[in-house]
């Protein structure tokens, strides 16, 4: 990279990424901001217990049990090693980790994820769909099969189409054997949508249900515990000093504006979307404004969940990121996934992550 380059911020929408099917099953792994996850890094907040036993549930599923020690021939001549009680194990095909956003579901998921042994995949919903759309319906069962686990983050409800899907898919492949995990985004405390997302989740997978535990997990959302009102904004002083203070450091920054950035989402498959943002450091949006377009919305929400993967932080001019979902969509059918957006926005504005 020249010199010059180097002190000139990157423009997202010059960026054109695309994916193969086998580049997607290549990603089918945690992100980074989980790639050392485990069960004992997870904290379990004590004040809601059913996080500590979603963990334990999990540990059990995803690790054979342990065999138990028995005495000589006919247990004759050897005194029998004492066996220790075996904590409650799941005899389910598939567990459904229900609550809201931010009580660490994903953590525990991709923590499932590193335990587990044999041939495993982790991925988002979308990551999962748009790997049907790349390779195909027979040919995405046929990659998938004689996996051990597979981990589904943030399934999604919402879209009739995806979702009969990923239910075909989950079908067929549990009757190979293969285990599941899949997690909601239900947000807690939402005018009661917390208590209903595993009802929705069973009766989509009907046919299956019966192979399903759901495990409720409970809590606060630990990315607003040191935040408070809207994501952070920054002047245009303080944009144009940030953009020149991270090229200075040596750091990839990107600058485009609100309105290019929305349009070229359009343009590039959401599959991409984590190679779009591929080695930056730094995301600068100016003249952030609110959006009223749900497609635009849904894409800015597929678009957040990868740079929050990620972990980079986003500065911006114009309106709060957290007030960009106008027109009334805060009360419409994608609610929940405006808010977790809104979480992850204020998060990542805030450089608390």
């Amino acid at each position: 990279m020249s010199d010059d380059a180097q002190r000139t911020p990157a423009h997202l929408v010059n960026r054109t990424p695309t994916i193969s099917g086998a580049e997607i099953v290549a990603t089918l792994v945690p992100p980074p901001q989980f790639a050392e996850a485990s069960f004992d890094s997870y904290r379990a907040d004590p004040d809601h217990p059913s996080q500590g036993e979603a963990k334990e549930l999990l540990q059990t599923f995803v690790t054979p049990p342990k065999a138990q020690q028995r005495g000589g021939f006919f247990s004759f001549g050897k005194k029998k090693t004492p066996v220790e009680p075996q904590p409650a194990r799941i005899t389910h095909q598939g567990v459904y980790l229900d609550g809201g956003f931010g009580v660490g579901k994903t953590h525990l998921l991709a923590s499932a994820w590193h335990a587990a042994h044999g041939r495993k995949y982790f991925g988002t919903f979308i990551e999962y769909t748009s790997l049907v759309g790349a390779l195909g319906y027979a040919q995405t069962v046929e990659t998938l099969k004689g996996a051990q686990l597979i981990c589904i983050d943030e399934f999604e409800l919402d879209d009739p189409g995806d979702t009969m899907i990923m239910t075909r898919l989950i079908g067929e492949l549990t009757a190979t054997g293969t285990k599941f995990i899949a997690t909601s985004n239900t947000p807690p405390n939402a005018l009661g949508e917390g208590r209903f997302a595993a009802q929705d989740f069973m009766r989509e997978i009907q046919a299956m249900s019966d192979r399903f535990v759901t495990i409720r997990i409970d809590g606060n959302d630990y990315r607003q515990r040191d935040l408070e009102g809207e994501a952070v904004v920054l002047s245009d002083e303080a944009y144009r000093f940030m953009l020149a203070d991270g090229i200075n450091s040596g750091d990839r920054v990107t600058d485009d504006s609100f309105d290019a950035l929305i349009a070229h989402l359009a343009t590039v498959h959401p599959a991409t979307y984590s190679r779009l943002v591929a080695g930056v450091n730094i995301i600068g949006v100016r003249e952030v404004t609110q959006l009223t377009d749900q497609t635009e919305a849904l894409r800015l929400v597929a678009f957040i969940d990868r740079v929050y993967d990620a972990q980079i932080p986003i500065r911006s001019t114009g309106i709060p990121f957290t007030e960009v979902f106008g027109g009334g969509m805060l009360d419409g059918g994608y609610r929940k996934k405006y808010l977790r957006c809104m979480s992850r926005l204020n998060a990542l504005t805030s450089g608390v992550m």
